[in-house]
């Protein structure tokens, strides 16, 4: 089966979690990263999620799912082994256009998990399309190992020029390019040294002078 990779924006909006396991709390901290508004369905807690209900940080329905508890979700997590409630909330997801995905059971899922590696706002995501949760997960090891903080930083540093360069209104080919020559691979040399210096004078080799706020918004990364 063919999947449409895709990052979705959920800050603010309702997500819903059946079950209170481990596996639910999981999900919830996701979640929960992403800035979602999260409500639990669930008789019992985790001692975590527990005490995230306690804190008003989520929403908890102490009780066993009902049909009414999807509506107005933008996407639900079926988080529990109870095949008649996954079915039902697969059910309510289909009539109701709503993403879901049932914790290892893909055949019941409209949308699945990659594995990730995160670094800061960077994340690489693993797909087997479900055939092979292992190799993802093995995958995600190989990467962990190779992908370190200097690439977080870098993609910070990217956040803070790319507006920068985007003002100046060039025509996109020359922004690729430009982007493509800022991108060296000794930065990621120069980053794991803590190289101001080189970096800025390669910096500005290609984008000219660099404001003074700007170099120190730059230095802040580096140094954080």
């Amino acid at each position: 089966m063919k999947y449409y990779p895709v990052f979705l924006r959920i800050k603010a909006r309702l997500c819903l979690v059946v079950g209170g396991g481990r596996v639910a709390e999981r999900k919830v901290k996701g979640l929960l990263e992403c800035g979602a508004k999260v409500v639990v369905v669930s008789p019992e807690l985790t001692a975590c999620l527990r005490e995230l209900y306690d804190e008003r940080v989520i929403s908890w329905q102490a009780r066993v799912y009902h049909r009414d508890d999807i509506t107005g979700a933008i996407l639900a997590i079926a988080a529990t082994d109870d095949p008649g409630v996954q079915d039902m909330v697969a059910a309510d997801a289909e009539r109701h256009n709503i993403m879901l995905n049932v914790v290892d059971v893909p055949a019941k899922c409209n949308f699945i998990l990659p594995a990730l590696v995160k670094r800061g706002d960077l994340a690489i995501a693993i797909s087997t399309s479900g055939n092979s949760p292992a190799l993802a997960k093995k995958l995600r090891h190989e990467l962990a190992a190779q992908i370190g903080r200097e690439y977080e930083i870098l993609n910070n540093l990217m956040g803070i020029l790319r507006p920068e360069v985007m003002a100046r209104g060039l025509p996109q080919n020359d922004n690729e390019q430009l982007f493509g020559r800022l991108l060296t691979d000794d930065m990621l040399i120069w980053l794991r040294d803590n190289n101001w210096p080189q970096i800025k004078a390669h910096f500005e080799s290609i984008i000219g002078v660099l404001p003074e706020a700007l170099q120190n918004s730059l230095r802040d990364v580096i140094a954080a």
